[in-house]
């Protein structure tokens, strides 16, 4: 099990948010401690907010008084309400807020359930409850909980990041922005790529494509990402997702930084010439794509070929699993480019091959090897105005939406939206 504690002066925020799950029916209020209870056992944002009154009033200069925790067991796990409520007990307790007025929310609405507890870390006389060595002292509560409740222990989990599976996205199964977030989330942490084609190639591996989105609003140019599923086709099978739904580094501002992480790693990397020769060796000993294909694959090297509506390949894309490193055919070398597979495979003119000691000749890349197939791009602003907030209530943000094991991207979600409401009204 994995806890994640976020902090902020939204008190409102954070009650606000986990109560449109329960009014939505995609949550429900678990267990309260010391919170004044209603007649009907129904509660509103503003009924629980009295609860916590008295503790905000006695704060003395605590600013981020307000707790916002998620406990979240592995998906493997099956735990009923009951252990859920005896853990968010033990789990306050063990952590010094067991005499605090809190409240535990139960999240259904992704496959992960989990729950959130809403609190706050100041006492009855306006003291701070001592934060000291909070990390390790809920790592502890955790791996405690974890035996008494005989869960997955989450350090097998992180055992196994280095070698972490990432699956292809099944549009019949539902649940696709999920989905799409478990394999976005990961592949910039493993992989290197240089540009938005290379990502592309990389993400088609798992039924994922990015478009880039431009328009104008109030005078100023804007760009960003838009993420769709794919079917066994290559086909767009949902509807189009923003980057913002999976967190800033699924946007194009940091996947521009890693492009640039990207070159300067792979300037001088080894791989590059081992791949050079892989790819070279079976370009010689074939005489079509699929076995060209299969021959690298058997090598733990992936082969994404970009056509043209006419059949005409214009990008080659070679991903090599064993360095996590994407490359275009034209950056491996000249002899490489799309226009050499092109030839071979579509007109039937094999390649000649340079001695191996003669220098590599510097190549400039086109558009096509560098990027995306040219389309008319989707004006970005006609996706940005489809949020509708479901609650009148909510005025502020909901301050901290902590990250947990398989983030629940609709938080992040929730949290954006509400900043930029926020910023809206300062202006």
């Amino acid at each position: 099990m994995i806890a994640k504690i976020g902090r902020s002066e939204n008190l409102y925020g954070a009650l606000a948010y986990n109560q449109l799950k329960v009014e939505n029916e995609n949550g429900q209020i678990l267990f309260t401690n010391k919170i004044i209870e209603t007649a009907n056992g129904h509660y509103s944002v503003a009924q629980l907010t009295q609860s916590f009154e008295p503790y905000l009033i006695a704060n003395r200069n605590t600013e981020k008084h307000t707790l916002h925790i998620s406990l979240n067991p592995d998906p493997k796990d099956k735990v009923d309400d009951d252990k859920f409520r005896e853990m968010a007990e033990e789990y306050m307790r063990e952590m010094g807020y067991g005499e605090q007025p809190f409240i535990v929310f139960k999240h259904t609405d992704i496959d992960r359930t989990h729950i959130h507890i809403v609190s706050v870390c100041v006492d009855e006389e306006g003291k701070k409850i001592s934060d000291k060595f909070e990390k390790r002292r809920s790592m502890n509560v955790c791996r405690e909980l974890e035996r008494k409740h005989h869960l997955i222990p989450a350090t097998d989990k992180e055992r196994q990041q280095n070698d972490k599976i990432f699956s292809p996205v099944d549009y019949q199964t539902g649940d696709i922005k999920s989905q799409i977030a478990s394999v976005i989330r990961h592949l910039p942490k493993y992989y290197q790529f240089q540009t938005l084609g290379e990502y592309n190639a990389l993400l088609s591996l798992f039924r994922i494509t990015t478009e880039k989105v431009q328009g104008e609003l109030q005078g100023k140019f804007h760009q960003g990402l838009l993420y769709f599923a794919l079917n066994d086709q290559g086909e767009k099978v949902s509807h189009p997702f923003k980057a913002s739904l999976f967190g800033k580094d699924a946007g194009i501002s940091a996947l521009e930084l890693h492009f640039e992480k990207s070159k300067e790693t792979l300037k001088n990397h080894p791989t590059k010439q081992t791949l050079k020769s892989a790819v070279t060796t079976a370009l010689q000993s074939t005489s079509d794509e699929q076995t060209f294909k299969n021959q690298l694959a058997e090598q733990g090297i992936n082969v994404m070929v970009r056509r043209n509506e006419t059949g005409r390949i214009y990008g080659m894309t070679f991903i090599d699993h064993n360095s996590k490193t994407v490359w275009n055919g034209s950056r491996l070398g000249k002899e490489l480019s799309a226009n050499i597979f092109n030839n071979y495979w579509n007109n039937n003119i094999k390649p000649e091959f340079n001695e191996p000691s003669q220098p590599q000749q510097k190549v400039s890349h086109s558009n096509d090897e560098d990027n995306l197939p040219s389309e008319k791009p989707h004006q970005l602003f006609d996706f940005l105005n489809t949020d509708k907030h479901e609650d009148g209530l909510i005025e502020s943000l909901g301050g901290l939406i902590p990250e947990a094991q398989g983030e629940d991207y609709e938080e992040l979600d929730f949290a954006s939206r509400m900043k930029r409401k926020k910023k809206k009204r300062n202006i």
